[in-house]
């Protein structure tokens, strides 16, 4: 089972992105603070959101949004992530998830081995950090599952790239129709170039 928290002393937020290497849509962060050394069911199940079911992640999320302390969910879109790039655009994410929080944390568990840090709020980074603690691991889920949501929303208008299947990944089906169809207003044009080096019209 995860940890509950790094230090009993503060109180906690964990934070996590999800979407960072995909090729269209936003980056998605989210910050979770968990009710201090309160255990539920739930915890025994919760893990790195890319180990889970899309089913039992679905589940977790509902769980999270009503037993957590505060939670928040903040997206950097594809326009600001052409302008100051995917990993600037990774911590702008992380920065607006913690401010929306209401409740301000002690202390921050960021997933990954890179933060520059928030300007009041101490952090330590944790690789691997969704499969150590649980709030990171509530982040994470709710990162992944918001931005999911979105991108199925967006597959509606997109319908195409199959977005509802791949969520903006690099998969084969995906970087064809891109091919095909072109950049939707929605694909992050410089990563793109930089990444799949793709001859576009």
């Amino acid at each position: 089972m995860l940890e509950l928290n790094y230090t009993t002393q503060t109180l906690e937020s964990g934070v996590d992105e999800a979407g960072r290497g995909c090729l269209a849509g936003p980056v998605v962060a989210a910050a979770v603070i968990l009710k201090p050394d309160l255990k539920l069911d739930w915890y025994e199940v919760l893990d790195d959101s890319k180990k889970l079911p899309e089913t039992l992640r679905e589940k977790l999320r509902l769980l999270i949004e009503k037993d957590a302390l505060a939670w928040s969910v903040a997206m950097v879109m594809p326009e600001e992530i052409d302008r100051i790039n995917i990993l600037n655009a990774t911590f702008m994410a992380m920065n607006r998830a913690v401010e929306g929080l209401g409740t301000e944390p002690e202390f921050l568990l960021i997933d990954g081995n890179r933060f520059p840090g928030h300007p009041r709020i101490p952090h330590r980074c944790i690789v691997k950090g969704d499969a150590t603690y649980l709030s990171i691991a509530a982040a994470s889920v709710l990162a992944k599952t918001h931005r999911d949501a979105y991108m199925r929303r967006l597959h509606e208008e997109y319908p195409y790239y199959g977005w509802d299947r791949n969520k903006a990944y690099g998969t084969e089906a995906h970087v064809e129709a891109i091919r095909q169809y072109g950049y939707s207003p929605y694909h992050r044009r410089s990563f793109q170039l930089k990444e799949l080096q793709l001859s576009l019209f």
